[in-house]
């Protein structure tokens, strides 16, 4: 564990430079240090698990990051959010069974309560990559039915509080949900879920201290932190467009199917979305879905049963060329053992005004990983 903490440091200093190199011609002087506790739950959907996670985790992770000073930029929409890198590190349990996972993630902060206020409440989703982890093996792990790869997709989404304590330093404190899946790209996949508590401090420095008065005992002194404006209201846009969607995956056959062996397949889907963009930040989704997913072939030989359609419905939370979607749906042919309920949460990057990428999860059962969709969406029509 140690060396792979020792990795996850390093690996976290280095993205840092590169990050800083990056930014230092444009005008980001405010910078942030974070060190952030966690403790709680398991949210555990398996059937092998249950002793070994009745004890709940704990966890730790380092945030650095940085918050644009420049007014002109797409932030000041948004109320000044910071963002940056960050390196965790969890006991989730027992680490015969789950190894000792780090995680090396990008996040997010927005601030909604208004300037000036001394506690101030926060939103900051992260998303990263999950590393160490002990898989599922049938000779040496055979419990393990939560991870089925040493490696799997970070999620957090922390809800909470900052309190300014001093002009340098705050104390964070909220609410959390932590996800670890592969997105069944091996199984068993139930995943792990953490819900929880989160303590930390926050510590802010300008970058310009070095070079206006850099003395151990500074005469002059410039801002610590950003003075954060009023949030600028959002810009109605009432726009609307038709796009298509094209993405695919790879999946391994579930242990619970009865099927002897593990073997991979490619799923697909193909979806045609109506999307209305009320303003800046929100628009709303409805569409029509086709799935394929080969690995019913098993169950189900004949071609044209691997195929799946659905509706869905969703909304999604716009900011810079990003934008967070969450989408559900139904089936409208038979579920195939998926059950009723499908859901999607995706990223999207617009590359052009017609051209975007996304990456997403399509669910089974709910929240339960049926595989990653990694795609294109074409938008040719727009009104």
């Amino acid at each position: 564990m140690r060396l792979s903490l020792s990795k996850g440091v390093w690996m976290l200093l280095a993205l840092w430079g590169l990050s800083t190199g990056v930014l230092k011609a444009q005008s980001n002087q405010f910078r942030i240090i974070e060190i952030r506790g966690h403790s709680g739950s398991h949210l555990y959907g398996g059937e092998t698990l249950g002793e070994f996670l009745e004890n709940g985790y704990g966890s730790g992770e380092l945030r650095l990051g940085w918050q644009s000073d420049n007014e002109t930029v797409w932030s000041a929409k948004y109320g000044q959010p910071s963002y940056g890198i960050g390196f965790y590190s969890g006991n989730i349990g027992n680490a015969d069974i789950f190894g000792n996972p780090n995680a090396v993630f990008g996040w997010m902060t927005f601030q909604t309560s208004k300037p000036l206020r001394r506690n101030v409440f926060e939103i900051s989703p992260s998303f990263g990559l999950t590393y160490n982890l002990k898989p599922y093996n049938e000779a040496t792990n055979p419990l393990n039915d939560a991870i089925g790869s040493r490696f799997a997709v970070y999620f957090n989404l922390h809800a909470g509080f900052s309190y300014q304590l001093t002009r340098e330093l705050d104390l964070t404190y909220g609410l959390d949900l932590s996800h670890f899946s592969n997105g069944r790209t091996f199984v068993p996949n139930w995943g792990l879920n953490m819900l929880g508590l989160n303590l930390g401090l926050r510590y802010h420095y300008n970058r310009l201290q070095k070079q206006v008065d850099p003395g151990l005992y500074p005469i002059t002194v410039v801002d610590a932190r950003r003075k954060r404006a009023s949030k600028q209201p959002n810009e109605l846009i009432n726009a609307s467009n038709l796009s298509f969607y094209v993405a695919m995956g790879t999946v391994q056959n579930y242990a619970e199917d009865g099927i002897v062996g593990v073997n991979r397949y490619p799923a697909y889907s193909l979806v045609l979305d109506y999307e209305y963009r009320y303003n800046t930040m929100i628009s709303f989704l409805a569409g029509l879905d086709y799935f394929r997913d080969e690995s019913l072939k098993p169950k189900y030989p004949d071609f044209k049963d691997q195929n799946l359609w659905g509706i869905h419905a969703g909304a999604a939370f716009h900011f810079w060329r990003l934008a967070i979607l969450l989408e559900a749906g139904t089936y409208l042919s038979d579920d195939k053992g998926k059950d009723f309920l499908f859901l999607r949460p995706a990223l999207r990057f617009d590359w052009t005004k017609h051209v975007k990428l996304q990456l997403g999860l399509k669910t089974r059962r709910g929240a339960s990983a049926d595989w990653i969709e990694t795609g294109i969406v074409l938008t040719p029509f727009s009104w």
